[in-house]
C-alpha cells in the first residue's frame, strides 16, 4: 500500500484534535496514520500554525538539497585532487581516468563524464587492434633505445619504420603511439640571424660527381685533442669516410682519398672550404695529376657546402656529444659503427625518406637496366 502523505493543514488539525483529548488509538484509525507519526509530528510541530509548518517543511527540504550538493562537490574535488598528478589532455587519458574514478567512487557515468569533460561514447569505447599497438610501441622504444639513435625523432623512427623495415601502419596512429609514450625530443635551436635566402646548392645527378669533404674537431677523456675527416657524397648524402688522429696533413688526407678511389671510383668534383690541408700544393697537385676538379667555398660562407656541415652536425649530436672516448681506437670504432647505422639505417628526407645505402642501390639497378 502507498504510503499516504500529509499536508501542513492536516497535521496542524490531528495535532489539535489530539491536544483536546481524543484518545490516540482513535484518532489514529480516524486519519489512517501510525501512532509513530503522531509522536513525530508532535516532537516537530507542537504548537505551531500551519504557515510555519510549511516554512520550516521548505527549509528542511532546502538544507537536504544543499547538504547533497555539498556531498557531491567534495566527491568532485576528491576525484579532481587524484587525477591532479597525471596528465589528463587526451580523450584517452582523460577516458582511463573516468574508468579509475568509476571503480573507486560511488558515482554515476553521466556526472563521471561531465566531471572529466568526455562523452558517454568516449567512455564506453574499446579501442581496436591493442596488440598492434602494443606491437608499435615496442619497435619504437627499440629504435630509440639502439646505439646511435637516441637522438631520433619521430619523423626518422617512422620513416625507418615505413622505408627500411616495410611497415605500412599510418603516420598519424605511429605519431599517436610515439606522444603517448613519451618519446618525444625536447630541441632547442639557437636563434639565428634573419639573411636573405641563400641560392640552393646544386644537386648532382649521379653518384661519384661530386664529394664534400670537411673536418671536426673533438677532445678523448684526458683532455688531447682529436680531429675527425669526414667525406660525403652529395648526391645519395652517403658517408665515406670517418677518419681520426690527432693529426691528417695533407699527405694523410690524400692517402685516405686514395684508399678511397680504389673501392668506389674518382670522382670529378671535391667540395672544400678553405683550411690549410685544402689549400696545401700537396693536395693541389694531387688533384690537377688526378684530373679533379676543387671547389672551395668562398671565407665566411659555410653554407655554401651544406651538405658535409648538416652531416657534421648529425655526427656531432648523434655520436660526438654522447660518448665519452677513452682512446684513439675506442673513437674509431664507434665513428665506424655509426658511419655504418647512417648510411643503412637512418631514412634522409632528401633521398626521398629512404636511407643513403637504399639510394645507391636504387641508381645502381636503373644503371643497369639502361645499359
Amino acid at each position: 500500500m502507498k504510503a499516504k502523505k500529509y499536508s501542513e493543514s492536516q497535521i496542524a488539525a490531528i495535532l489539535k484534535e489530539g491536544a483536546s483529548g481524543i484518545p490516540l488509538p482513535e484518532l489514529c484509525r480516524k486519519h489512517g496514520m501510525s501512532s509513530a507519526s503522531y509522536y513525530k509530528w508532535r516532537s516537530q510541530y507542537s504548537g505551531m500554525e500551519a504557515s510555519h509548518m510549511k516554512q520550516m517543511r521548505e527549509l528542511q527540504a532546502e538544507n537536504a538539497r544543499l547538504k547533497k550538493l555539498y556531498a557531491e562537490q567534495c566527491l568532485h574535488t576528491d576525484i579532481l585532487k587524484e587525477a591532479l598528478g597525471k596528465k589528463v589532455s587526451a580523450p584517452s587519458c582523460r577516458s582511463e581516468m573516468a574508468h579509475h574514478a568509476k571503480t573507486h567512487y560511488n558515482i554515476s557515468i553521466h556526472k563521471i563524464c561531465q566531471l572529466f569533460g568526455i562523452s558517454e561514447t568516449c567512455y564506453r569505447y574499446s579501442p581496436k587492434n591493442k596488440e598492434a599497438n602494443a606491437t608499435i610501441a615496442a619497435k619504437l622504444h627499440e629504435i630509440v633505445n639502439t646505439k646511435h639513435q637516441e637522438r631520433w625523432g619521430f619523423r626518422l623512427c617512422f620513416d625507418h619504420m615505413r622505408n627500411v623495415l616495410g611497415w605500412s601502419y599510418n603516420h598519424k596512429r605511429v605519431h599517436a603511439i610515439y606522444v603517448k609514450e613519451g618519446l618525444n625530443l625536447r630541441v632547442t635551436r639557437r636563434q639565428r640571424i634573419v639573411r636573405a635566402a641563400p641560392q640552393p646548392l646544386a644537386t648532382p645527378n649521379s653518384m661519384n660527381q661530386v664529394l664534400s669533404i670537411d673536418f671536426m674537431h673533438d677532445q678523448l677523456t684526458d683532455g688531447r685533442s682529436v680531429r675527425v675527416l669526414n667525406v660525403g657524397d652529395d648526391f645519395n648524402r652517403e658517408g665515406l669516410i670517418a677518419a681520426i688522429d690527432f693529426s691528417i696533413p695533407a699527405k694523410r688526407l690524400t692517402r685516405e682519398l686514395d684508399q678511397l678511389f680504389e673501392w668506389r671510383g674518382q670522382p670529378q668534383v671535391i667540395r672544400s672550404d678553405n683550411g690549410p690541408e685544402f689549400i696545401s700544393d700537396h693536395y693541389r697537385n694531387w688533384a690537377k695529376e688526378r684530373g679533379i676538379v676543387l671547389w672551395y667555398t668562398q671565407p665566411g660562407n659555410p653554407q655554401q657546402n651544406a651538405y658535409i656541415e648538416r652531416y657534421n652536425r648529425t655526427m656531432r649530436e648523434e655520436l660526438l656529444n654522447r660518448h665519452l672516448f677513452t682512446s684513439l681506437e675506442h673513437m674509431q670504432m664507434l665513428s665506424t659503427e655509426w658511419l655504418w647505422t647512417y648510411n643503412n639505417r637512418r631514412p634522409h628526407i632528401a633521398n626521398g625518406r629512404i636511407t643513403p645505402a637504399q639510394k645507391r642501390m636504387l641508381t645502381q639497378a636503373k644503371s643497369q637496366t639502361v645499359h
